[in-house]
This record gives structure tokens, sequence and C-alpha cells, in this order.
């Protein structure tokens, strides 16, 4: 009996097997086996591709990130030089005004002194602000000049 039972189970799946063959053409299933071959080798290759560049970007990166982070620290370095600048700046100007009062014209040139923009914060006009700074930094020096000279002609009295 079991015999027959699978007996009939294996010519109903034969019977199916052969339906479904009918169903499909074996050209199409060739075709499309070729189009899976070939897409695989195009994804192969392009995988090829992109591992090579990960390694040479790896390679960059390693090559430029040591030159990144020391230019790095030397902004950070020159900022705080800067910073140190001015703020000698601001106190040298504050002598100068304490000692000689007539010194800078109005009270506009040191309000405009005082004003720099702050590097931290990306700005609309930071050109406007570098071209305003090194004509507030000649005005500077132009009165330093000024009263380098007073100074030698004219020593202050206290």
């Amino acid at each position: 009996m079991e015999d027959s039972g699978s007996q009939s189970v294996r010519s109903a799946s034969q019977e199916i097997s052969t339906e479904f063959k009918t169903l499909v053409d074996s050209q199409d299933l060739d075709s499309i086996k070729q189009s899976q071959n070939l897409i695989l080798g195009r994804l192969q290759d392009s995988n090829a591709v992109l591992s090579h560049f990960n390694e040479y970007s790896e390679n960059c990166f390693a090559d430029v990130s040591a030159d990144f982070s020391r230019n790095t620290r030397l902004l950070r370095s020159m900022k705080s030089d800067l910073d140190y600048i001015f703020q000698k700046l601001r106190s040298l100007k504050a002598k100068i005004m304490e000692t000689y009062p007539d010194a800078f014209p109005d009270d506009s040139a040191i309000e405009a002194l005082d004003q720099r923009p702050d590097l931290e914060l990306p700005s609309r006009n930071g050109m406007q602000a570098v071209v305003s700074m090194r004509i507030e930094a000649d005005a500077v020096f132009e009165t330093i000049g000024r009263l380098r000279g007073a100074i030698t002609n004219d020593p202050p009295t206290k």
C-alpha cells in the first residue's frame, strides 16, 4: 500500500514538474541565468574597485591626518598668541591714553579697535572684518609711531 502511495506521489510530482517546464521556456531560463552571471561579474568588479578605493582612502587619510592635527594645533597656538597680542595692545593703548589723553582722535576709534571678530564663529562679513582689523592695526601703529616721536622729544611728567 505504501508503494502504491509513494508511486502515485512520484508520478504526480513528475506530472507537475513537466507542466512547470512547459510554462517556462528553457531559452528564457538560460538568458536569465546569463544575465545573472553578467550582473554577478559586474558586482564583483565594483566590489574590487570599492575595496581598492577604500584602501587608497585609508592610506591618504593616514598621511593627511598627522598634518591636519599638527596644523590644527598650530592654528590654536596662533589664536592664543593673537589673543595675548590683542590683550597687550589694549593694555598698551590704555596706558597711552592715560599718559597722552589726546593720542587718539575720538571714541569711535577706541570702539573700533576693541571690536574684533570671533574667529570661532563663521561670519558673513569675515573678509570685511579682516580688512577693518588691518586698517585699525595700521592706525594703532601710526599712533604709536607718533607717540614714540613725541616721547623721545618730550618725556611725560607725572
